[in-house]
């Protein structure tokens, strides 16, 4: 069975201001990311992505007999949820968006959900939010992502550790939803796996100086640090802190942690780090890349692909749907993404939007091999690397 969305969804979706007229010549759709704060060199690649797909949408002219999807930027600031919340709000309130793509970190995606979407009947599709603990979140059915959850990822992450035979580590996250649920899991699963964590202490954000986070950590010990946290801030200050002090010098790290911009302040110093971070590969993923290419769009940064492929869905659902609405989106989401029907890659949304017209079913593959589980999850899959003459080499994929 395709459709697993909760019946509760259709109550939720009579909120004012929510329904746009199918008819109507422009649709917004907001597009919530941290513009600013400790993923901001990561976002506009996002962004980007997804654009690319509403654009696509657009071009092809056969989208709801010539409605047009205007995307909508807002600042999720990524860590301050009274700033995600009041960005959502505006989105709804003022630009009058019937969908959401985003949010991006986790902790400010539950508060847009709880606060602002769930109230206003508006469903979200986050294309990196990846806490375990949004997968119980009280959603009415309007909540998706196309990321893996965390639970799955710390699996990962310590299978890593097994693999090199690894037994000891240290391990230090950023102090929120995110941070905090990724490494429980991660625990969860090292210590299953016979492993031991010396030290487990939270970094906070923005700091100037981490030396006294790192002091606890060496004094703990362990054959390498754990870091899961933010590229552009304090996981980016804590890997400094330890390689001014010589603390450590190897590290693994969780998703938040990929970016080139780490790799160009400090990637010729991690020799021999290591990491994951959702990833995919084949045909679609091909695809996307070579669209990416041409649109200016760097395919290679992090939940570039998950971004393209949460606005890809949102548009799909709506053709499915019959109508530029919340509850359009809401209704079909699950069915577009999973089999039956014909499937579609990266640059055949024209194809998928004749197919929808005409009365047919698709099975949107996307640039992730998207397959959306249980509350309307990605099953998702890992990209192992390496840091390797001071940039990413990709081991396996898991």
């Amino acid at each position: 069975m395709k459709r697993l969305l909760m019946a509760t969804a259709a109550s939720a979706l009579t909120a004012s201001g929510v329904y746009a007229e199918s008819h109507a010549s422009t649709v917004n759709i907001g597009v919530i990311l941290g513009f600013t704060g400790p993923i901001e060199s990561l976002t506009p690649m996002m962004a980007g992505s997804a654009e690319l797909a509403l654009s696509e949408v657009n071009d092809s002219g056969k989208f709801l007999d010539g409605v047009t999807l205007a995307p909508v930027r807002a600042d999720s600031t990524c860590v301050d949820s009274a700033a995600a919340t009041a960005a959502a709000e505006r989105l709804v309130t003022t630009d009058g968006v019937v969908a959401i793509m985003g949010a991006d970190c986790s902790g400010v995606t539950g508060a847009v959900l709880s606060n602002v979407a769930v109230p206003n009947g508006v469903p979200m599709i986050s294309p990196s939010a990846t806490s375990p603990g949004l997968s119980n979140a009280e959603d009415n059915g309007l909540f998706f992502r196309t990321a893996p959850s965390d639970a799955r990822q710390g699996e990962v992450l310590a299978n890593l550790l097994a693999d090199k035979d690894i037994t000891s580590v240290a391990v230090t996250y950023t102090n929120n939803d995110y941070g905090k649920g990724l490494s429980d899991s991660f625990i969860s699963s090292f210590e299953a796996n016979g492993g031991t964590v010396t030290l487990n202490a939270p970094h906070e954000d923005g700091k100037a100086d981490y030396s006294a986070e790192i002091g606890a950590l060496a004094s703990a010990g362990g054959d390498l640090l754990v870091v899961l946290g933010y590229s552009d801030q304090g996981g980016k200050g804590i890997i400094q802190a330890s390689l001014d002090t010589g603390a450590f010098d190897t590290f693994m790290m969780g998703d938040g942690m990929y970016s080139d911009a780490l790799m160009a302040d400090l990637g010729g110093d991690m020799e021999g780090s290591f990491g994951a971070v959702p990833w995919s590969e084949g045909e679609g993923t091909e695809k996307f890349a070579a669209l990416a290419e041409t649109a200016g769009v760097n395919s290679e940064s992090s939940f570039t692909r998950e971004s393209y492929d949460a606005a890809a869905l949102i548009a799909l659902a709506m053709m499915a749907g019959g109508e530029a609405t919340s509850k359009a989106v809401a209704d079909n989401v699950m069915d577009v993404a999973n089999a039956p029907g014909e499937q579609i890659l990266p640059g055949e949304l024209a194809k998928a939007l004749e197919i929808l017209a005409n009365g047919g079913e698709v099975d949107y593959v996307g640039a992730t091999n998207v397959e959306l589980i249980g509350p309307g999850e990605a099953a998702g899959t890992y990209r192992e690397y390496t840091i390797t003459d001071g940039g990413y080499e990709t081991v396996s994929f898991r």
